[in-house]
């Protein structure tokens, strides 16, 4: 199991505090496969992010707000450079 020091006092969606190293989260590999799946569906136009936020709660039982989920996939966007300096697409 791979651990992810707690940097901020929010712990991010697919995260839990760890039992055993304090200061620490772990991975809950069924919400980060859930959150992968969504992006996915937003970023080709599936979903709507509120859409996507509430298939989140859905499947994990745990909520989101389409805010915190953009931010997630704007992310994600910069990292794949699907977004051009001012955040619009080529």
């Amino acid at each position: 199991m791979t651990l992810k020091r707690r940097t901020t006092s929010t712990i991010p969606f697919g995260y839990k505090q760890s039992e055993e190293v304090n200061g620490f989260l772990e991975p809950i590999p069924e919400q980060l496969e859930a959150l992968e799946e969504v992006k996915g569906y937003i970023l080709n136009g599936s979903l709507s992010l509120r859409g996507a936020a509430e298939q989140l709660q859905y499947k994990t039982g745990r909520g989101m707000s389409a805010v915190g989920l953009k931010k997630i996939v704007d992310k994600e966007r910069n990292k794949n450079g699907l977004l051009s300096k001012h955040g619009r697409t080529s």
